[in-house]
C-alpha cells in the first residue's frame, strides 16, 4: 500500500469514528492495534485509562443533567486532566460547567476551554471530526511519533492536542498538527516526560536469541 493510500485510508476510519460519535454522542474508544508499526502502547497505566474513561461518562452525564440543551460541551480526559470544549450561552454556565466536572472523582485537573457563544452546528461539527481524523492520520503517518501518545479533539477549527511526551515529541507534533489541512489554531494540552521516562515506557528490544530459527 503506498503512503498516499495508506494515509487516505486511517484518515477515514479516524472520520467515521468521529462521525459516530457525533450521533452517538457517547465516547468512543479505540484499541491498541498497531498501524504503520509506530504506535506504541498507551502511556498511562490501565488504571488511569479506566479512571478517564469513567470521568468522561460521569462529567457528560452530570453536566446534561445541570445544563441540558442549553450547551454543547465535550469533555475529555487524559491522565486526570479535563479538557472542556464546546458552547455555552454565558460566563455562569461556563462556570457551572468547569464546578460541576471538576467535583468529578479522580479529576485533578480542569482546562476550560470553553466558548461563550451559541451552539455549533452539525455541519460544524461533521468537519471538525473530518480534521482530527486528518490529524490522527497524520501522526500515526509521522514515522517518528508514536500515535497512541496523543489524543485530538477539534472544536470549531481549533485542534487540542493532549498527552504525555517528551519536548521533542511536543515539537515534532506541533509540526505535524500544524501542516494538517483545516486546522486553524492549535492548543497544546501537554504533560512533559523526560526521554529517561519515555525509554521506560518502550519495550525492551527483542533478543537475538527469540529470533525465529531457521527450519
Amino acid at each position: 500500500m503506498t503512503i498516499s493510500i495508506r494515509r487516505a485510508t486511517l484518515a477515514l476510519a479516524f472520520v467515521s469514528v468521529g462521525l459516530g460519535a457525533l450521533s452517538a454522542c457517547a465516547p468512543v474508544v479505540l484499541g491498541g492495534a498497531m498501524m504503520g508499526g509506530m504506535v506504541a502502547s498507551d502511556r498511562r497505566t490501565s488504571g488511569t485509562q479506566l479512571e478517564d474513561e469513567g470521568i468522561e461518562v460521569r462529567a457528560n452525564s452530570r453536566v446534561r443533567e445541570n445544563v441540558g440543551e442549553r450547551a454543547h460541551v465535550n469533555v475529555t480526559s487524559y491522565n486526570r486532566q479535563v479538557l472542556l470544549t464546546g458552547e455555552v450561552p454565558s460566563e455562569q454556565d461556563k462556570q457551572l460547567v468547569e464546578s460541576i466536572v471538576s467535583r468529578v472523582d479522580n479529576v485533578r485537573n480542569v482546562v476550560n476551554e470553553l466558548a461563550v457563544m451559541g451552539n455549533s452546528t452539525f455541519t460544524q461539527r461533521s468537519s471538525d471530526a473530518i480534521v482530527t481524523g486528518k490529524v490522527k492520520a497524520n501522526l500515526v503517518d509521522a514515522k517518528d511519533l508514536f500515535a497512541n501518545a496523543f489524543k485530538i479533539t477539534t472544536e470549531r477549527g481549533t485542534t487540542y492536542v493532549m498527552g504525555r511526551v517528551t519536548a521533542r515529541e511536543a515539537r515534532r507534533a506541533t509540526e505535524v498538527i500544524s501542516a494538517t489541512g483545516g486546522v486553524q489554531r492549535l492548543v497544546r494540552v501537554l504533560e512533559a516526560i523526560s526521554e529517561e521516562e519515555l525509554a521506560r515506557t518502550l519495550p525492551p528490544p527483542p533478543r537475538a536469541d527469540d529470533a525465529p530459527k531457521p527450519q
